[in-house]
């Protein structure tokens, strides 16, 4: 007879399982959308986990900014669904974003990277307007 496994407890979900907020594309916003993030999980992440979404965060607003097209906002959803959080970021520029393998001296190339070795999945997916959306998925532990 083979043991049955034991089931994940799984953390509780907020009632409301998507939130959403537009971000100008300005530097400065990468830090209000970061803050946005951790609000809109209302404690369901150990400090350690809501650090590494934190930081997933900033990486993919950055590059929103950094590759938006002038003028135009970005999108942050966070949507909650048993035990994961997804964080989209979206744009309404042009490309697909791509890991790099940067020089030890170069100043930029290494925000996929990070965002590849913390998430436990993340990609791009087309929206139903111009751009995409950058996502990261989180197990909650």
């Amino acid at each position: 007879m083979r043991a049955q496994p034991t089931p994940r407890i799984r953390r509780p979900i907020p009632l409301e399982p998507v939130h959403k907020r537009q971000f100008a594309r300005d530097a400065a916003e990468v830090g209000r959308a970061r803050d946005f993030v951790a609000a809109a999980l209302g404690g369901i992440a150990d400090a350690e986990l809501l650090a590494d979404i934190r930081l997933c965060t900033s990486e993919l607003a950055t590059n929103a900014v950094r590759y938006g097209p002038p003028g135009r906002d970005f999108l942050v959803r966070v949507v909650t669904l048993h035990d994961t959080v997804r964080v989209e970021v979206h744009d309404t520029g042009d490309g697909c974003p791509r890991t790099r393998a940067p020089r030890h001296d170069d100043a930029h190339g290494r925000g996929l990277l990070v965002v590849a070795s913390l998430a436990d999945e993340w990609g791009v997916a087309e929206r139903s307007g111009p751009g995409k959306a950058v996502w990261a998925e989180f197990v909650l532990r």
